[in-house]
């Protein structure tokens, strides 16, 4: 009877197109060296393969560029074309030397066809040089708490000087995609960017007219694609990172070293098999954090010897039906009267697993006077004139 149930089983597998493997709820069997599924919401890894592997990242780096262009650019700013941008490699648009363009027009050209030139000459625009704007790079790194990224070039290009390699890993280049669509002041222009077909445009003089096209095939294949960057060199393999929304969950992808050529396809088949894996697997929660027992605190040169507190309001998480949420309470190292109602009084510190989500403050829910002169009279009058 066992043997017909699973012999059934793999036949509605076989009919319906479905491989058995993710019938049966497995994690995803993946092409990647490298990857990454994080909540775009918390930035929490749900699934990571070689996560922290060092890794070259090829034309993923562009994101960094487009971001930080935005950050710090003007649309309306006139880039010129150097000699050394025009003899970037393909992929790329043909720049000549001493043209002039809107820095606006070349991001959509970096992004959307991964032009080479037009990222180096967005570079040089913004930091001044390749090199000024690769320092520019690491140390948006370091704000964004990418640990484990090297930034040389600003189109991905194979690279390595005395400091190291160009690389990055699967969990820092999904970090770094969470700051572009979630975080940066400037994220709705980069999604717009990314989200973009297609796109004209001239030279700043109109003798030039170029219209490029977004190579992200992704945005043809499923809704809700916020933004994608594909990537590839010989030494990085095919890589790729996106940010997309399925039935309400934000997901963020990143591969890293996902085949070489003639398997292109593998990187499309990676993200999907990530994605239905979150979407499978993980769902909104809601935490009141209202709830939470609150020990009380011993309050210093009270009236009261400690007071009770209250956290407010709620949490959204995403969460697998596996996973619980765990919850600390600190409290002020040490709470001195007079305490009013409504004062800070600790820190409840949420996490799941390993990972620390947040901290929301913690209010006292009664107020707790000061002993002054007057109780410690009264505390005298009490110990000498009335009768025990």
């Amino acid at each position: 009877m066992k043997k017909y149930i699973v012999y059934l089983l793999i036949m509605v597998a076989v009919i319906c197109g479905c491989p058995v493997s993710s019938c049966a709820s497995e994690e995803p069997k993946l092409y990647a060296k490298a990857a990454v599924l994080m909540d775009v919401d918390t930035g929490r890894v749900l699934y990571g393969k070689a996560s922290d592997e060092v890794l070259p990242m090829a034309s993923t780096t562009k994101i960094m560029t487009l971001i930080l262009a935005l950050e710090y650019g003007n649309p309306d700013d006139v880039v010129t074309v150097s000699s050394y941008a025009a003899k970037m490699p393909d992929v790329k648009l043909g720049l000549r030397a001493g043209e002039d363009y809107r820095l606006s027009d070349l991001l959509y050209s970096m992004m959307l066809e991964s032009h080479n030139d037009s990222a180096c000459a967005v570079a040089e625009r913004i930091g001044g040089s390749v090199q000024g704007f690769a320092t520019m790079m690491n140390q948006k790194a370091a704000e964004i708490g990418l640990t484990s990224t090297y930034f040389i070039t600003p189109n991905g290009l194979d690279a390595e000087d005395a400091v190291g390699v160009h690389s990055t890993t699967a969990e820092d280049l999904a970090k770094l995609m969470r700051y572009c669509v979630f975080v940066s002041e400037e994220k709705e222009k980069f999604q717009e960017i990314c989200q973009t077909r297609q796109y004209t445009f001239t030279s700043c003089d109109g003798t030039r007219q170029f219209t490029v096209y977004n190579k992200n095939a992704l945005l043809d294949q499923m809704d809700g694609v916020l933004a994608g960057k594909t990537g590839f060199t010989g030494n990085a393999g095919y890589c790729y990172v996106c940010a997309v929304t399925i039935h309400g969950k934000h997901f963020i992808v990143a591969l890293l070293a996902c085949g070489w050529p003639h398997n292109k396809h593998y990187k499309w088949v990676d993200t999907k098999a990530l994605l239905a894996y979150g979407d499978e697997h993980y769902e909104y929660r809601e935490i009141e954090l209202s709830k939470t027992q609150i020990p009380a605190v011993p309050v210093a040169d009270g009236l009261e010897p400690a007071v009770t507190g209250t956290c407010e309001g709620k949490l959204t998480i995403l969460l697998s039906d596996t996973e619980t949420v765990q919850e600390q309470f600190v409290p002020e190292s040490r709470l001195t009267a007079p305490v009013a109602r409504g004062d800070t009084i600790g820190i409840l510190q949420v996490s799941v697993g390993n990972t620390r989500l947040a901290g929301y403050p913690v209010y006292a829910e009664e107020t707790v006077d000061k002993k002054d002169f007057s109780y410690y009279i009264g505390a005298v009058f009490d110990a000498f004139f009335i009768e025990k």
